[in-house]
């Protein structure tokens, strides 16, 4: 087995914790839509430079602009809710509500993709989201906005992977990427009029340290799939509660409730069901989880599964 793809996804999601500890440090001081608008114009650059590469030819207009400005939609209100829920909340309670996004994934794939999903998976969704109830104790602990900024985080994270899985081939890769970020930049802009405070120097730099993490993890997770099977990579996105754990504890004096770790061993064991079910199916499952391989999105990470895509395409030409 080469064991290289699941380490470099182990250290790509080791550095997006650390990416999400920073946006909690600067989300005590800060509104969510000032960081994100900060990470966002030093993300573009990084990304810019990335996608320069891309010789298709073609235009910046959208082949699907209905599913296009959906995704760009999603993913706003998903980079917002997460920046927000990290502010808010523990570390390992907002990873943990998050991993419900591969469920939703395979939910929002049966109107989306018109994938047939059968009881098998069906019945893991359903385990896996009593697994957030559990977390969530509705009726014995009060729930704040922290944990619907999480939950909108998973849904709107979800929808904008299936989004990509059923309008990437038509789509440029630039288009995929650069609409998001061009409207986050521009919403969070307007939005930043109302919230501003001055940032001193060592803070504006850690917003462009935001920004090169959620670069650096995503070519580490390109890595990762290029060098190892999706069915063994895909599950390493699990590794984050590990670290969540240790900086929440050492950083925050954050400590893990039961039913979070209860509601988080159900989650997790639910996800990496679907990954074995539809590795297992093959080419009998569209495999709308395994096939959208990204980390959920926020505003200083880039989907990669249109890059992989296109690598693919290109090494199958050479």
């Amino acid at each position: 087995m080469n064991l290289s793809g699941p380490l470099f996804a182990l250290l790509a999601f080791g550095i997006f914790a650390t990416h999400d500890v920073i946006v909690k440090f600067l989300g005590a001081v800060y509104s969510p839509f000032q960081i994100i608008f900060f990470t966002t114009l030093f993300s573009f650059p990084l990304v810019t430079f990335m996608l320069m590469r891309d010789a298709t030819e073609g235009h910046l207009i959208p082949k699907h602009p209905g599913w296009i400005g959906l995704r760009t939609v999603s993913a706003i209100i998903a980079a917002g809710s997460a920046f927000y829920a990290f502010s808010a909340l523990p570390l390992a309670q907002v990873y943990t509500i998050i991993f419900a996004s591969p469920l939703l994934i395979t939910l929002l794939a049966i109107p989306v993709l018109g994938e047939k999903v059968g009881i098998h998976r069906l019945g893991a969704v359903v385990v896996g989201l009593a697994g957030v109830v559990v977390v969530l104790r509705p009726g014995s602990a009060d729930l704040g906005p922290g944990h619907f900024a999480a939950m909108a985080t998973a849904v709107f994270g979800a929808l904008a992977s299936v989004i990509v899985r059923k309008v990437g081939r038509d789509e440029r890769t630039v288009v995929i990427m650069l609409y998001p970020m061009a409207a986050n930049f521009i919403v969070m802009g307007i939005l930043l009029a109302f919230v501003y405070q001055p940032m001193p120097v060592e803070h504006l730099g850690a917003t462009a340290v935001i920004s090169l993490l959620g670069f650096g993890g995503g070519l580490l997770l390109i890595s990762a799939y290029r060098n190892g099977d999706a069915a063994i990579v895909a599950p390493m996105q699990y590794s984050q509660i590990i670290w969540a754990t240790g900086y929440g504890y050492l950083l925050f004096d954050e400590r893990v409730d039961r039913a979070t770790l209860i509601g988080a061993g159900i989650i997790i064991a639910s996800g990496v069901y679907i990954v074995w079910r539809e590795a297992r199916l093959g080419s009998k499952s569209q495999t709308p989880v395994l096939r959208t391989r990204s980390r959920g999105s926020t505003a200083a990470t880039f989907r990669i599964s249109p890059l992989l895509r296109r690598m693919a395409l290109r090494d199958s030409r050479e």
